[in-house]
């Protein structure tokens, strides 16, 4: 029987960095769902898809093989056998992913039952909007892992200086706010806290904090 470990939350919460060390230390593996959306996303920007057709959305989005390897230890997004991590963290595919393939229920439906199958077979650490009360709404443990509009902004500013992107720290922190609003009130497994999963607010909090704080659950 596999042990499953859900973390959910907003935009910019740093689920994903916590997601990892937590999966790191328990030596599970861990299922980056975000990172298979913006595949998804990705792969139809590259083929010119119009965000607004969904019908286009959704033939299209059958064309797509989307699966989770490690190489090295390092986990990599393969789309049709490509290794596209280099562009998953491009605004435009972010955008794309949260206002509208990761609100397509022919997308939704392809790619989370390729997650539960993952959780099926091995103890996963398994990080998103909605894996508590959506994709494994049985999970050993769940966290709702949040943080202000101010901080989550913050950090992504700081993640893309270090990179050598320019960008508005104003802009971020609006965005973020849009992509909340999007993302709570999207008709299909919208962005909410489940009923038994633990709210963790990392705003003043380091991420070993947050690390120790999911491990003492679990």
């Amino acid at each position: 029987m596999s042990y499953q470990i859900a973390i959910d939350g907003p935009a910019g919460a740093g689920k994903s960095t916590i997601a990892k060390k937590v999966a790191k230390s328990k030596g599970y593996i861990y299922v980056d769902t975000g990172a298979m959306y913006r595949a998804m996303a990705y792969f139809l920007l590259k083929e010119g898809v119009d965000p607004t057709d969904t019908s286009a959305i959704e033939e299209k989005c059958q064309e797509a093989d989307i699966t989770i390897c490690y190489e090295n230890g390092e986990q990599v997004v393969l789309l049709n056998g490509e290794n596209v991590n280099a562009y998953l963290r491009r605004e435009e595919v972010g955008n794309m992913a949260s206002h509208h393939s990761s609100a397509n229920p022919k997308v939704r439906e392809r790619l989370t039952a390729l997650q539960k199958e993952l959780a099926r077979t091995n103890d996963v650490v398994m990080d998103g909007r909605d894996i508590g009360t959506c994709v494994l709404p049985g999970a050993d443990v769940k966290v709702y892992l949040t943080a202000s509009t101010r901080v989550r902004a913050r950090r992504r500013f700081d993640e893309l200086q270090e990179k050598g992107v320019s960008c508005d720290i104003r802009q971020i922190e609006e965005d973020i706010a849009s992509r909340d609003e999007e993302d709570m009130n999207r008709p299909i497994a919208p962005l909410k806290q489940a009923e038994d999963a633990v709210l963790i607010d990392s705003s003043e909090m380091s991420i070993e904090e947050v690390v120790k704080a999911i491990l003492d659950l679990c």
